[in-house]
């Protein structure tokens, strides 16, 4: 049997103050994200933090400005073997289901490592994955 880990990418809205992951991040994406990660019955959720990698939701941690969106190719290629070193200490890369509910550029230096991979949400814009993510979580 495979493990389900579901992969959240962060977002720059946050408290201002030291929280744990799940209630740190305080966009209405990451909420939805989160609340249909949740109804999926995953093995783990984690969240993929520019700063920090690979983020367990009860980690307590200080709110921070960094974005994948600004960082050098070089900086996002470190990034990424980062994490993958990070998930593979908690989950196979060959075994394991992993599913993306983050951007491409938080998935696209991982991907190739990773044997069995899920997008749902794939190719929509965020008013469209809003929308998704409502209708997933009634």
């Amino acid at each position: 049997m495979k493990n389900k880990i579901i992969l959240i990418s962060c977002v720059s809205q946050k408290l201002e103050q030291s929280e744990k992951v799940q209630n740190l991040y305080i966009s209405t994406l990451f909420r939805y994200n989160l609340k249909y990660a949740r109804s999926l019955k995953p093995n783990g959720i984690y969240v993929l933090s520019a700063k920090h990698g690979l983020l367990n939701l009860d980690q307590e941690i200080e709110p921070y400005e960094q974005t994948l969106n600004t960082m050098r190719f070089s900086e996002i290629k470190e990034w990424a073997r980062l994490v993958l070193q990070q998930l593979s200490e908690i989950a196979s890369l060959d075994e394991d289901e992993f599913i993306f509910l983050a951007g491409n550029k938080y998935r696209k230096y991982l991907l190739p490592h990773i044997k069995h991979s899920h997008i749902p949400l794939e190719g929509l814009s965020i008013g469209k994955q809003l929308q998704k993510l409502k209708e997933l979580t009634k």
